[in-house]
């Protein structure tokens, strides 16, 4: 599976690499709204590496 997409962040390169590859920060922005949260992820970036998140509902619902 390949998977792209295209965005545009008004930001330093290096600050957007990390917020995008770091799982840490990850955690801090991927979310579907304001009732989500990220709970863990995970970034290898090598060929054939995998980018993995887990998104659950803040209220326990879904996830």
């Amino acid at each position: 599976m390949r998977i792209s997409v295209a965005v545009t962040v008004n930001a330093p390169l290096q600050d957007v690499w990390r917020a995008y590859t770091t799982p840490a920060d990850i955690m801090q922005w991927n979310a579907a709204s304001d009732d989500w949260h990220t709970t863990a992820a995970s970034v290898d970036l090598r060929e054939g590496g995998q980018f993995c998140s887990r998104m659950e509902a803040k209220d326990g619902s879904f996830g």
